[in-house]
Order: structure tokens, then C-alpha cells, then sequence
């Protein structure tokens, strides 16, 4: 038996067969490494520090698939990144006539800082996409149970009646929040450029003029922000990430954990719409997009917390900081990829049954609407005594529509949802 030359997602079905696990592989890390030199020399070349030939040379030499990426890994231990066997790999498929421009001013953060920019764009694209797809899904589903009523739970039990509608406009506004926290941080995204301690000295050592504006052409080469500084230990950048994708992959979480409950055995309120079998038992439609998402709101902040913990990075360059920003960061990019793409055929394929719903809200005869009926009845009754009554009849378990002093008030739970169904459409107004 061969070892595969990368990871493929054998451990982990909640992001397997993505597009987030392609676009975060070795060979897309790669890919985006060699961009990042690519373009380097691309904008040397137009600020008249690299021969245009350089930059045409170098970019037609970057070619991912002529480059060994077990090699590279391999070699990466000798200095502690990827950067520096790749650049003597590019140096050496590019020529020794213009081999000394690929790199020439850089520094191996640069490079990788910058590829993790062009890898966390590429993986949020299909990210946002799935986002839209899920909240439109949820939209519709918060139309079509404006007015379908259920149980309310709080601390497990029944509280009082709420919608559907309003719950599935409840998932939709978190799905929005996180839309708009990822794609602030999709467009707020920089390049990396500042040389070996931020200065942009090396740049201007090798040609005439002020290097200073090299790092917005460089951006713009790569399809990223400028950078206002070179950012080696100023990680906002980093920070945003992981703020973005822990809140995103909580937000799903929150969609996924409530369709765990209401699609238990005993409730059976919603269903997926295509669930899993079990190994062992022919009977199970186990809820699997759920318990995907689920377990990556459980881990995505632990990783989210390795990246703050990284921001206290010394000095204008770290040693350990920086190198251990890698894997959480990549992790947290393909939870959330593969989330939002489970969040979205979850919500698309969603089964809901009112009828479990209405059965439900009558399971404790009356007693879901006990709150309505202690405000009717404490103008008559008074306060205390009205509770004392409730209190005492839920105790004994008897029908409340059998109370004589219960005779005349409405108990139907689904005339007591509130402003239920003016929430959701409030909620429906966000675009």
C-alpha cells in the first residue's frame, strides 16, 4: 500500500468533496505560492525594477504542475517554510538569465502570508455562494410557516407557542450576519509585501526610486487589497479571518443543532430531506448535514483561538507565531467551507411536519398557554392567587379545559404566538 501525496479528507466528511477542500489542498497552496512569486515579479517589472522579460519568464515558469509537492514539504523542514525550496525550484525552471529577478526582494513571509490571502479568497467565493443558497432556502421556508405553529422551547421543555417562521427567520438572520462578516473580510483581504523586516529595503537596493508604492501594484497584480503596512506581526488580517469563520461556522451551528432536536424520534417536527443510513440498523435516516455542521461549530473555535493567540507575535518578524497560523487557519477554512455547503442542501431539502408541530403544542392540555392565562386571569382572580390556581392544576395534571374557573378562556396555543408572524416578516426585509 502507497501513502497519497496529500490529504484527502478521509477523517473528515464534513469537508470532503468540497470546494472549499480543493481550494485549500498542498496543490492550491502551492498554486497560490507560486502566483505570489509570479506576481512579484510582475510588478517589479512594471515599476521598473525587473526586465519585462523577467515577468514573463518567471509567470510562464510557474506552473504548479511541473513542481514535486512532497519534494517541497519535504525540504521545508531545513528552514521552517515552503517558500525556500520552492524558490530555488522557480530559480532554476526559469533560467539563468533572469532566475536572479524570481524573489528578488522578498522575504518567505511575504510569499506565504500573501498565498494564504489568495487561498482564504478563493475558499470564501464558494463560501459566500453557498451562504446565498442557504439563506434563500430559509427565506422561503420562513414565508410558506409564516403562521405554523409549535411548541417554544426554553431549557428543554415547553415554554410557550411560537412559528416555524419565525424560527427558520431566526437561522436566516444569523446566515446574513455571517454573509456580511465574510464578505467584509473577503474584500478587506491584503497582500503581503515589506521585504525581510518591513521596510521595502531590499526592493529599492536593487533599482532606482522609491519602492514605496510596489506593494498596491503587487496587490493588484494578485487581485487582493494594498496594504496600508507590511502586516508580518500586525495579523489583523488574520485576526479578521478568524473571527469571520468561528462566527460563521457558530451561526450554521445554531441551524444545525435545533433541526438535531426537533428531527429526534420523540418530536420528528423536521426532518433532512435525504438522511443517512446506519451500519448496523435498517431502519435509520440519521441526520448527517446536521451532525456535519455541528461538529465544526464545536471546533472552530478552538482553532479561531490558536490564530488570536498568534496575534502577539515579537519583534518585525516572529519565530512560531506566524508558522503556527498554518494548519488552524487552513482547518477553519475547510470547516466552514464544507458547513456552509451542508448548511445549504440542509436548508434546501428540509421536510417540515406542522402536524407533529400542532400535536405537540397539545400534549400538555393547555398548560403551553399558562403565561396568556395568568395575565386574563390575574385582574379577576389577583396575581397570586390566579398562579396558585395554574400551579395547582398543572400539579395534578387535569385537562385545563375541565377547570370550571377556566371555562370561558381560550386555550387554543395557536392563538398565542404574539407578534410571531410580524417578526418573521420584519426579518424577511433584510436583503
Amino acid at each position: 500500500m502507497t501513502a497519497h501525496p496529500g490529504d484527502t479528507g478521509l477523517l473528515a466528511p464534513g469537508w470532503s468533496d468540497s470546494a472549499a477542500a480543493s481550494a485549500t489542498g498542498d496543490d492550491a497552496f502551492l498554486r497560490a505560492l507560486l502566483d505570489a512569486e509570479a506576481a512579484l515579479t510582475r510588478a517589479q517589472a512594471a515599476t521598473g525594477l525587473a526586465p519585462a522579460e523577467a515577468a514573463t519568464a518567471v509567470t510562464a515558469a510557474a506552473d504548479a504542475g511541473v513542481f514535486d509537492v512532497r519534494s517541497l514539504a519535504e525540504r521545508a523542514r531545513t528552514g521552517g517554510n515552503p517558500v525556500i525550496p520552492l524558490v530555488a525550484d522557480l530559480t532554476q525552471a526559469v533560467g539563468d538569465t533572469h532566475g536572479p529577478y524570481v524573489h528578488r526582494g522578498a522575504t518567505s513571509q511575504d510569499i506565504m502570508d500573501t498565498a494564504m490571502m489568495l487561498v482564504a479568497a478563493r475558499t470564501l467565493d464558494p463560501v459566500l455562494a453557498d451562504l446565498g443558497r442557504t439563506e434563500r432556502a430559509l427565506s422561503r421556508l420562513a414565508a410558506e410557516h409564516r403562521g405554523t405553529a409549535m411548541p417554544g422551547r426554553t431549557l428543554t421543555q415547553h415554554a410557550v407557542p411560537t412559528t416555524f417562521g419565525l424560527k427558520a427567520a431566526g437561522w436566516r438572520s444569523l446566515v446574513l450576519d455571517a454573509r456580511d462578516r465574510v464578505r467584509a473580510v473577503r474584500e478587506s483581504l491584503p497582500a503581503q509585501l515589506g521585504g525581510a523586516a518591513g521596510t521595502l529595503a531590499a526592493f529599492g537596493a536593487y533599482g532606482a526610486g522609491d519602492p514605496a508604492g510596489l506593494p498596491e501594484i503587487y496587490a493588484r497584480e494578485l487581485g487582493l487589497r494594498a496594504p496600508d503596512l507590511p502586516w508580518h506581526t500586525l495579523r489583523t488580517p488574520i485576526g479578521d479571518l478568524a473571527g469571520c469563520l468561528a462566527f460563521a461556522a457558530g451561526a450554521l451551528g445554531k441551524l444545525a443543532v435545533d433541526v438535531l432536536t426537533l428531527s429526534r424520534t420523540e418530536i420528528a417536527e423536521v426532518a433532512e430531506g435525504s438522511g443517512g443510513g446506519s451500519s448496523a440498523m435498517p431502519h435509520k435516516s440519521n441526520p448527517v448535514r446536521s451532525t456535519l455542521i455541528a461538529s465544526a461549530a464545536r471546533r472552530a473555535p478552538q482553532l479561531a483561538a490558536t490564530l488570536y493567540g498568534s496575534m502577539a507575535a515579537e519583534d518585525e518578524r516572529p519565530a512560531g507565531a506566524w508558522h503556527a497560523e498554518w494548519e488552524p487557519l487552513r482547518d477553519l477554512l475547510r470547516l466552514v467551507g464544507g458547513a456552509a455547503r451542508d448548511a445549504a442542501d440542509l436548508a434546501e431539502g428540509l421536510r417540515v411536519r406542522p402536524d407533529a408541530m400542532r400535536a405537540h403544542l397539545d400534549l400538555t392540555d393547555g398548560l403551553i398557554v399558562s403565561e396568556r392565562l395568568s395575565a386574563e386571569l390575574a385582574p379577576v382572580l389577583g396575581r397570586a392567587r390566579a398562579k396558585e390556581l395554574l400551579t395547582r392544576l398543572a400539579s395534578e395534571g387535569h385537562p385545563l379545559a375541565q377547570a370550571p374557573e377556566l371555562a370561558d378562556v381560550d386555550l387554543d396555543p395557536t392563538h398565542y404566538t404574539g407578534s410571531a408572524g410580524a417578526l418573521t416578516d420584519r426579518a424577511l426585509e433584510r436583503r
